[in-house]
């Protein structure tokens, strides 16, 4: 800790390794065996879990870039066996989103340059690639992974196991086990190769795609989609996953896409 500033009211774990120049603020728990690199700045109101390594110049728990922000306690909470590489930034958040907090969960990896903004909930085993933004109360499902330098809109909801291909925008929420890309970015079928390797059997695959096949080649609209949907397909747990981020999408799911995400 030598040539750091650690505030002596913080909470340090056992064997942590905090480099010079890092800033440790006083209203901050950091668990065992973490590494907080050189320029890192730790803000008030933040708790880290074990195992974390926070690498060069990277901000975690700014106060929000909100104008709804007055100074209220608000919070980050970041998990376990989290890497946050250089210069990322991860806002606290607000009071009057009714949340309070920013959440990263365990497994998660983001990358360098990396904005996780106020209020967002970012899952287990994610993976935000470099220059993603997140705007506010964004929420990032477990396995998820984002492509490079892509940008986010406030309140979107990403589903678990999706891989959105890299410089995607959007507004609209991604379903879960998607593969998503372009702009405007669209769905362009099921993230095969990230199921393969998570274990899926074929009858899972084979399941979600039966699900997708309705949702959004049938012709109907989204709605008649579903309700078709779970009238005619077995029940499954992939189905109700699906069918349950669907209907309760706020901002409506995107649209289907021709030729290939990565095109």
């Amino acid at each position: 800790m030598e040539n750091a500033f650690v505030h002596p009211n913080a909470k340090i774990g056992k064997n942590v390794v905090i480099s010079p120049f890092a800033t440790i603020a006083e209203h901050v728990e950091i668990g065992d065996n973490c590494w907080i690199g050189p320029y890192a700045c730790i803000n008030d109101f933040v708790k880290i879990g074990n195992n974390c390594k926070i690498f060069n110049g990277a901000v975690i728990g700014a106060i929000p870039q909100d104008l709804k922000f007055k100074g209220e306690e608000s919070y980050v909470e970041i998990g376990d066996n989290v890497m946050i590489r250089e210069y990322c930034t991860v806002s606290r958040g607000t009071a009057a989103s009714g949340k309070n907090k920013t959440i990263i969960g365990n497994n998660s990896f983001l990358m360098a340059y990396v904005h996780v903004a106020h209020d967002c909930k970012v899952g287990n085993n994610v993976i935000l690639v470099s220059y993603t933004g997140l705007a506010g109360e964004a929420e990032v499902d477990d396995f998820a992974i984002i492509g490079g330098a892509s940008v986010v809109h406030q309140f979107t909801h990403i589903g678990c196991h999706a891989m959105i291909s890299g410089g995607s925008a959007f507004s609209k929420d991604i379903p879960p086990f998607a593969m998503a890309g372009k702009r405007p970015t669209s769905f362009y079928g099921i993230n095969i190769v990230g199921l393969r390797r998570r274990g899926f059997t074929i009858e899972q695959i084979e399941r979600i795609r039966d699900v997708y096949r309705v949702i959004y080649q049938s012709g109907l609209n989204v709605s008649d989609a579903c309700r078709k949907a779970e009238e005619t397909l077995p029940e499954s747990p992939e189905k109700r996953i699906i069918l349950d981020f669907i209907t309760s999408s706020k901002r409506g799911i995107v649209r289907a896409g021709s030729g290939n995400a990565e095109e």
